[in-house]
């Protein structure tokens, strides 16, 4: 029985009273940064990332965290980027540097950066995520850049490359859209005469990006996408593309100046087409026939702030006889109408045009020629 208690103690002893395995001191460090994102254009470089609330305690930092930053290129070493910085817990952080030659000449090659937070006595908590970009030279700046407003967009042009500008591999343009003005609520609409509720514009995005995939050598596109009533700015920029281990990375060039255009809409519609006239005679025994007449019909013009059709008419009769307008003073909505202001044995020519919200109108159709018969 003694045997026994000593052995219970002894059990007793070692599960509560002696210590378990020592525990690593607490070193209060930085949570990594696992979010860093670069961005180059021209020879600029703009790092940004959060920084972290807690510590790997899991404690909320006070006060600020020292911040390193170096790059790599290719699989070189990281050299770290001159300069002491530091951030607040929770910031949302950024860095930017102006790239030395060696790094902004050449041809495009792989650079990553990464950012390393440090603790209270200077250990690091580990390299960030790689943030990959190119290194190499940027491509050429867009020159000349101009834009002319027509019916179906603003076309932009600039000058293209000369041969001995081009760099390796393939180089598009990029086009940065600003909108600096749109109407108001209780203003027009982006397209007048456009319909409302669910066939209305959907609300313009502030800043868009188009990009022209085209060869080197192109000098101009055409932005189909813009509205009416508005006032947009463009830039543009080269990007070279080049790939690497299977994937496409962009080295950006700088922005161009921005120009200005008042998309003002003083484009009259669409001339119509396919106009018919077909004639009706009266009754010559006294029948029920309607009076003498001639119907017209046409292809509806496809545009949104259309507002209607007039029709036009002269009679073939006459040899000086001039066009006058026989429809009412609002445009007429549909793509026919109704003439019952005719004479047996007449011959009339007749021809329609097209009117949008703004009081814009179109040249006249083709003309179309019909003879009301004789009773």
């Amino acid at each position: 029985m003694a045997a026994l208690s000593a052995l219970a103690a002894g059990a007793f002893l070692a599960g509560c009273g002696t210590p378990g395995a020592p525990m690593p001191p607490s070193l209060k460090l930085p949570e990594p940064v696992s979010n860093l994102a670069a961005t180059r254009t021209g020879n600029q470089v703009a790092l940004t990332w959060s920084m972290p609330r807690r510590n790997t305690d899991k404690l909320l930092i006070k006060g600020g965290i020292p911040v390193r930053v170096c790059r790599r290129e290719g699989s070189g070493p990281c050299q770290p980027v001159p300069g002491d910085f530091s951030f607040s817990p929770a910031a949302k952080a950024a860095f930017t540097e102006t790239l030395a030659p060696p790094l902004a000449s050449g041809a495009p090659r792989p650079l990553a950066y990464f950012v390393e937070l440090l603790g209270p006595h200077g250990r690091s908590a580990g390299l960030s995520n790689a943030a990959a970009l190119l290194a190499g030279e940027a491509p050429a700046p867009v020159a000349g850049l101009s834009a002319k407003l027509r019916k179906d967009g603003v076309v932009l042009r600039w000058t293209p490359l000369s041969p001995t500008e081009q760099l390796p591999g393939s180089t598009v343009v990029r086009l940065h859209r600003t909108l600096l003005q749109a109407p108001s609520k209780s203003g027009p609409e982006a397209k007048p005469g456009a319909q409302q509720g669910l066939l209305a514009p959907a609300p313009e995005a502030i800043e868009q990006t188009l990009l022209v995939d085209a060869p080197a050598q192109t000098d101009r596109a055409i932005d189909k996408t813009i509205l009416f009533s508005r006032t947009y700015e463009y830039r543009a920029q080269r990007v070279a593309c080049v790939t690497i281990d299977g994937q496409t990375v962009e080295l950006p060039g700088p922005l161009s100046e921005p120009i200005r255009i008042e998309a003002i809409d003083t484009f009259p519609p669409a001339v119509p087409a396919g106009l018919a006239a077909v004639a009706t005679a009266a009754d010559s025994n006294g029948g029920p026939s309607p009076s003498q007449s001639i119907d017209l019909s046409w292809l509806p013009v496809p545009e949104a702030d259309l507002a209607g059709y007039a029709v036009y008419r002269r009679d073939s009769s006459e040899p000086n006889g001039t066009w006058q307008r026989i429809s009412p003073p609002q445009p007429v909505i549909g793509p026919a109408f109704h003439d019952p202001q005719v004479l047996a044995g007449h011959s009339y020519r007749y021809a329609v045009t097209a009117i949008d919200q703004n009081g814009h109108e179109s040249a006249r159709s083709p003309e179309a020629e019909e003879t009301v018969p004789n009773p």
